[in-house]
Formats: structure tokens, C-alpha cells, sequence
């Protein structure tokens, strides 16, 4: 008699996903549809870049990403999508203190950072099968205001030859002051 993975057949142990994935494959079940195929970011892209000299990081930063519509994509805070991105959903967060809500990644374009863009976050992909039937994400979230200015002003002060401010050297999570968000998805 077999165990749980282990079947009394004699054959391999079970295993979902591979099953899942030959569904997919063979076109009998449509695992691939919805996944996080939703950018993290995508304001400052070349793709929704329509300014005159190519200028992409300064016609479209972080600050006006709440206000003006994406023509090529979206992006979203652990967001997941269909596979057309005809279907977004993701996170939206508020502190009770930033002036705006956390909708997507923040971050510094190439002329604000001292070593060009860099997500100014702190969020890990935990988890994902390969069909994304299983999906776990954290995203860590200050209960004090979330530092947009200093990471900004800091990091354009700095020269190439310093190291750059991160979100965790402003003091931001200090005293275990944050909030941690886990985002899992599943699907049967």
C-alpha cells in the first residue's frame, strides 16, 4: 500500500502540477490564462514613451503614474492578469499616512537614481508553480509615511561614486513599524 505520494501501482508518485501542465499543453485546460503577467512597473518604459526626443524616464515618472492611462500595458502592486492584459487586478494599500495610495511600485528613473532606475521597495515573490496555480507574494508596508521625497532627494544628491539610499536605510521599518502584506492566489 502506498503512502500519499507514493501510489500502490508501482507508478510515479502523484504530482498535480505535472498534471496540470500536460492539461496545458495538450490545450485540455487553460492553466497559462490568468497569471502575474502584470508588470511591477511600468511608468518610465520606453513603451509608453511619446515624447519628442525619447526622453522616457522624464515624460512619464512615478509621480504622474496615477493620473495618466498606460496605451501599451498596466502595471500593479501583486497583480495578476489574463494573458491578453485585457483583465488586471492587484492591490491597492493605504498607510493612513501617504498622500497617495500604493497602487505600484515606486521607484527612481535613471536621472533621479545615482546609479540609474531602481525600485525603491521591499517585496519577495515566495511562490509560484509553473502553471501559477499557487502564487504567494509579501510586500513590506511602513505604518509611518512612506519616504517618496527622501529616496528621491537623497539618491539625486548622491554621486556614482556613493552607494545608493534604500528603503531601509531611511529608518522606515525600524522598530518592526510595517505592515506585512502576503498575497496568495490559487486556482482549481
Amino acid at each position: 500500500m502506498g503512502t500519499e505520494n507514493e501510489p500502490s501501482d508501482g507508478g510515479a508518485p502523484a504530482n498535480p502540477e505535472r498534471d496540470r501542465l500536460r492539461e496545458a499543453s495538450a490545450r485540455k485546460k487553460n492553466w497559462r490564462r490568468w497569471g502575474p503577467y502584470l508588470s511591477e512597473r511600468a511608468w518610465g518604459t520606453v513603451r509608453e514613451d511619446y515624447s519628442p526626443h525619447g526622453t522616457a524616464w522624464a515624460y512619464f515618472p512615478h509621480d504622474v503614474a496615477r493620473s495618466r492611462t498606460y496605451r501599451w500595458n498596466e502595471d500593479g502592486l501583486a497583480g495578476i492578469c489574463d494573458r491578453h492584459q485585457e483583465c488586471c487586478f492587484a492591490l491597492a494599500l493605504w498607510n493612513g499616512r501617504d498622500p497617495i495610495l500604493k497602487e505600484r511600485l515606486f521607484g527612481l528613473d535613471g536621472d533621479e537614481g545615482n546609479h540609474g532606475e531602481d525600485v525603491k521597495e521591499c517585496y519577495y515573490y515566495l511562490d509560484s508553480t509553473p502553471t501559477h496555480s499557487y502564487m504567494r507574494f509579501l510586500y513590506k508596508y511602513p505604518h509611518a509615511e512612506f519616504p517618496y521625497r527622501r529616496l528621491v532627494e537623497e539618491n539625486e544628491r548622491r554621486g556614482r561614486d556613493q552607494p545608493e539610499l534604500e528603503l531601509l536605510d531611511t529608518g522606515v521599518f525600524d522598530g518592526n513599524r510595517y505592515f506585512d502584506v502576503f498575497v496568495e492566489y490559487a486556482k482549481a
